[in-house]
């Protein structure tokens, strides 16, 4: 009988082992392609709208919210270099300031834009872009940046939620090597 017991508990351990081992199911993204495809559309036009510099548009891509947020190049020095802005007035205030400081050129990487999805209304979104812009000390040269946006479902319409761009360091230089551009 006892024998029997220990068996029994060894097929059980051997099966709750190799369960727990077994491959997970393949990730399933919560949204479907033409949800996905429609984010990247959105992505598309608010590149559009900033090369235009139309702040009232883009206003409308935001989530209207306080907790809306956006990741910029600061000109105010006690803010330090790059700051986070939160709020529809705080946006607009940035992306009015951004515009009135010269041209301003956005140029995605479209073949490296990824959308993914969250939850069902939760998505973000990742692209490299290179932008030209004079503002708060910036050359008006291009340079590449990394703009990242989550989007929100709001009433049947996606939003912008957060937008965060990062600029792209320079490869650093390695002792008694020439320095490298980025790529």
């Amino acid at each position: 009988m006892q024998k029997g017991f220990f068996v029994l508990a060894f097929k059980l351990a051997v099966l709750s082992v190799s369960s727990a081992v077994a491959a997970p199911a393949p990730y399933k993204d919560p949204l479907d392609m033409q949800t996905l495809n429609d984010i990247e559309s959105h992505f598309d036009e608010v590149m559009e709208l900033a090369n235009r510099h139309d702040i009232k548009a883009l206003h409308e891509m935001f989530w209207q919210s306080p907790s809306t947020l956006l990741v910029a190049k600061s000109a105010d020095p006690s803010e330090g270099n790059w700051a986070g802005f939160w709020g529809n007035g705080a946006i607009d205030q940035k992306l009015h300031d951004i515009a009135a400081s010269g041209p301003v050129v956005l140029t995605p990487d479209r073949s490296k834009l990824k959308v993914v999805g969250l939850t069902s209304d939760v998505a973000e979104s990742y692209a490299p872009v290179t932008i030209t812009v004079s503002y708060a000390g910036q050359d008006g040269k291009p340079e590449p940046f990394l703009m990242m946006f989550t989007w929100i479902k709001i009433s049947n319409e996606w939003k912008i939620a957060s937008e965060i761009i990062l600029p792209v360091p320079p490869v650093p230089v390695a002792k008694g090597l020439p320095a490298k551009e980025p790529q």
